[in-house]
């Protein structure tokens, strides 16, 4: 009996077998599929994660390198006896192109005051003008207002530097004595003075920027040379405040 039944049903369980036959294949492919699908997820993780790791580390060394830069500009002895640079991050830039500013995130909790210079990487950054507890403002030497006093060497010509505004990346000296020989590629630093209990707001040395342009009619007729600044002003990460204990003694 056995026999006879395998045999008589053997040819419908062969058709069940090929009509369900597709049934089972898409089956199986969707959970094939989705098994994918679940370790390309887990895969694109990975990469999201280590991406992030290579920009942290990316940005972490390019910080190190910025502030290990900052340092050795302030180094060779141009920061004045009794004054205390502050590291501080900037965390905030100005929008438009005539008033030139940053702010960073260091205040008057960690003796920040106005009229405080102000470093960055390579050269002169500019002047605290404001200060909250935990903040401040920086005027940069590109802002429509700043006026640094300045001294170009080895000429030891001085003048002063003002921005011409709209563009960052050219400064002039301006009220240059007549005569003075002046050339490109000379260095241009702040003069400093002191007379008596005051001093100027940015002591002596600090580089400032590179003469680009020195023309002799543009000298006789304006006393004034073009300079490109050191510090690149647009795109610092980080400065230092040439701090005092008291913030006194500038004028």
């Amino acid at each position: 009996v056995q026999d006879v039944v395998s045999t008589v049903f053997a040819p419908i369980e062969s058709v069940a077998d090929r009509a369900l036959k597709p049934a089972r294949d898409l089956v199986n492919w969707f959970h094939e599929t989705f098994d994918a699908r679940g370790e390309n997820d887990r895969l694109q993780d990975q990469v999201a994660e280590l991406r992030d790791q290579l920009a942290r580390a990316q940005t972490t060394r390019q910080e190190a390198k910025e502030v290990a830069a900052l340092d050795e500009t302030l180094s060779g002895g141009i920061v004045p006896d009794g004054t205390d640079p502050v590291t501080a991050r900037v965390i905030g830039r100005s929008p438009t192109i005539w008033y030139s500013s940053v702010t960073v995130d260091k205040g008057s909790s960690d003796g920040v005051h106005v009229d405080d210079p102000v470093v960055a990487a390579l050269g002169l950054a500019g002047k605290v003008t404001q200060t909250t507890p935990n903040t401040a403002q920086v005027t940069l030497i590109t802002d429509a207002d700043s006026a640094v006093t300045a001294r170009i060497v080895p000429s030891g010509a001085t003048g002063v530097v003002e921005p011409d505004v709209g563009d960052p990346r050219d400064l002039q000296l301006d009220y240059l004595e007549r005569g003075t020989e002046i050339a490109e590629g000379q260095m241009v630093v702040t003069a400093g003075f002191s007379t008596g209990d005051l001093g100027s707001i940015f002591p002596p040395g600090i580089p400032i920027g590179e003469i680009t342009e020195a023309t002799p009619e543009e000298q006789q007729a304006y006393q004034r040379v073009h300079l490109e600044p050191f510090a690149d002003l647009r795109d610092m990460g980080f400065v230092k405040v040439l701090t005092t204990p008291s913030g006194k003694g500038k004028g």
